[in-house]
């Protein structure tokens, strides 16, 4: 077998194309792949279809390839635009790469493998080419494969935010809660989010009313857009941003009594752990505080108390601790908690209905990690486009080519 051969059998060549000639240069570490097809060769219609279609002329194109050990390489050769009866004239897609793009097909699919592991700014380093290009294969590959998700079976969702930069800039992200992925991402987290939310279901032809079931936080500016938007849609208020309001609750009492009281110097996060995390060492800290007549400590029993809350076995068990705790909570003569309960009365029905469908926003909370990563990866980014198609690429489990 000749090398010509040898590399139109690499390159999966097919009549009428073949390797014409190869160029190698050490110096530039640079290998040149000419192509070119069989004279006297016609070709479909790249639009109707229409067979042996004439070709009326030709332009030279280049494309980046997969490196040849350490050097570049990449592929050259003429495209002919074909003359058809029907279509008129049309330039025929070539086989090894996407239509106007400088890369073939199989180096598009090693930037999208690498990019699931690595930031987008080494791997422009690495392979020499502009993060711009980059970016440009990854949001067609990945916006390709969200557009196909399957949504049919969907009717628990979770709502949930994360900083995307500093100053208070947020983006939305809705997460499937049976297969734990991000299946949208909107910018901002305004009622507005909800809206998109809603609008991109309709376009999938997924109707509001299949999602039953909706985990968020208490924030009103999501409660607004769910009620407008999925009004039939049961709410059910986080567990673990639940615990969250009440831990900062908790922590105000303990800032407002170290004022006066030196051993609560330091002890913050000893009140922020729920019991069964605490060491041995913090348990003994805690233990001795108890003695002190804290208020801090009456907070902290408050807030454990309620994390037993969602141990309860079935609804009425949970109706009435609940009413237990919030009698307690409301008369501990401590603001900040009686603050809290209030909240809690405010949204009890949302926080109830956990005992219906045992869902929360942790497979959210899980791949929280990858989403701040793939943040991180997009450091820099100069669109929200981008920083979306890096959150789907590692958070939204997309069915993306692994080949040719």
């Amino acid at each position: 077998m000749s090398t010509k051969e040898l590399f139109s059998t690499a390159l999966g060549l097919e009549e009428p194309w073949f390797v014409k000639d190869i160029n190698f240069n050490s110096e530039k570490k640079r290998l040149d792949i000419l192509l070119d097809f069989t004279k006297g060769s016609k070709f479909y219609c790249p639009e109707c279809g229409a067979e042996n279609c004439p070709i009326h002329d030709t332009k030279e194109r280049t494309w980046r390839h997969l490196d040849f050990f350490q050097h570049q390489a990449y592929l050259t050769a003429r495209i002919p635009r074909v003359n058809c009866k029907t279509c008129g004239v049309k330039q025929i897609h070539v086989p090894w790469a996407r239509q106007n793009t400088g890369f073939t097909l199989l180096f598009e699919i090693m930037i999208l493998n690498f990019a699931q592991f690595m930031a987008v700014e080494p791997l422009s380093v690495m392979v020499k080419v502009h993060m711009d290009s980059l970016w440009r294969i990854l949001s067609h590959y990945v916006e390709q494969a969200h557009s196909k998700i399957d949504m049919s079976q969907m009717e628990s969702i979770g709502i949930d935010e994360f900083s995307k930069k500093s100053g208070h800039q947020y983006i939305t992200v809705f997460g499937d809660l049976d297969e734990s992925k991000i299946v949208y991402i909107s910018d901002g987290r305004k009622s507005d989010a909800i809206h998109q939310f809603a609008d991109f279901l309709t376009q999938r032809g997924v109707e509001p009313t299949q999602i039953k079931e909706a985990c968020t936080d208490m924030w009103p500016a999501y409660l607004k857009g769910l009620k407008e938007r999925f009004p039939k849609t049961t709410l059910v208020f986080d567990r673990y941003h639940v615990m969250t309001m009440i831990n900062f609750a908790v922590d105000l009492v303990r800032r407002n009594e170290s004022k006066e009281q030196n051993v609560l110097k330091h002890t913050r996060y000893i009140w922020l752990k729920d019991n069964m995390h605490l060491t041995k060492k913090q348990k003994g800290e805690i233990e001795s505080l108890s003695m002190l007549n804290l208020k801090t400590f009456r907070a902290y029993r408050i807030k454990e108390s309620l994390r037993q809350f969602w141990s309860c076995g079935n609804m009425l068990e949970a109706q009435l601790y609940l009413k237990r705790w919030y009698y307690w909570a409301t008369h501990s003569r401590l603001n900040p908690i009686i603050d809290f309960a209030k909240i809690v009365k405010e949204h009890w029905s949302g926080i109830l209905n956990y005992f219906y469908s045992r869902i929360t926003n942790g497979i959210i909370e899980g791949i929280n990690s990858k989403i701040k990563t793939a943040m991180k990866r997009a450091y820099g980014f100069k669109t929200f486009r981008y920083l979306r198609t890096i959150v789907y690429l590692v958070a939204g489990k997309l069915a993306l080519p692994t080949r040719c």
